[in-house]
């Protein structure tokens, strides 16, 4: 499947939030290499949809998690 080609010339205005980030930065490499999906199928089953508050996204919380670890480590 192909992707539209980003319009590099777009305003500031208008880019995306990933093109505002530093892409050499290594959370942003680190973030596009973890398999999200996976993650959050494997952490379904712990969650109920009937009690409880309502949970928040996986990859936030692993993210938040992974912000923890010293840079000096990844």
């Amino acid at each position: 499947m192909f992707s539209k080609e980003k319009n590099r010339d777009q305003n500031f205005l208008f880019s995306t939030l990933e093109d505002q980030l530093d892409q050499q930065h290594p959370l942003f490499k680190l973030a596009n290499k973890i398999d999200w999906q996976s993650l959050e199928d494997s952490f379904k089953v712990l969650y109920s949809k009937r009690k409880g508050r309502p949970s928040k996204p996986i990859r936030l919380m692993c993210g938040l998690l992974i912000l923890k670890i010293p840079e000096k480590y990844l």
